[in-house]
């Protein structure tokens, strides 16, 4: 499994991202390892407020391509929610909360892979991550 920080999706989806070529390069290498793909729902989200200035056909088409690669849009749980909590609480500026739930997310899902275009996250073992951490 391989869950997906929002920037891997945006940097995929605009050819003129920073990102794009690493996150097309990530996605491509997952899918072909037959990873399941998951995105936690904060991150779906915060990868759907540019698509959501530009209207909704700009959301549908993000939504479709979630669909057909496939990605697996998680929910946020109470677990979740606590974990993040206390990972952003320790590691204050260097781990904002939508990416304390990423990281949450990939923890209570034993994920064997994180992906991020996120360089400033604290090491992963600082995270209490087992998943491989993908810095874009």
């Amino acid at each position: 499994m391989t869950v997906l920080d929002a920037g891997v999706l945006i940097g995929f989806l605009d050819a003129s991202d920073a990102h794009h070529d690493a996150a097309k390069e990530a996605l491509t290498t997952a899918r072909d390892r037959g990873d399941r793909l998951v995105v936690p729902a904060s991150a779906f989200a915060e990868s759907l407020v540019g698509p959501s200035r530009r209207g909704s056909k700009a959301v549908k088409e993000v939504r479709e391509f979630v669909r057909r690669l496939p990605i697996e849009v998680v929910a946020l749980d109470e677990s979740i929610a606590l974990v993040a909590a206390s990972l952003r609480a320790r590691h204050g500026g260097r781990l904002k909360l939508p990416d304390a739930l990423v990281v949450a997310t990939a923890q209570a899902l034993d994920a064997e892979t994180l992906v991020t275009p996120d360089r400033d996250w604290p090491p992963r073992s600082k995270l209490g991550l087992t998943a491989r951490l993908v810095q874009l």
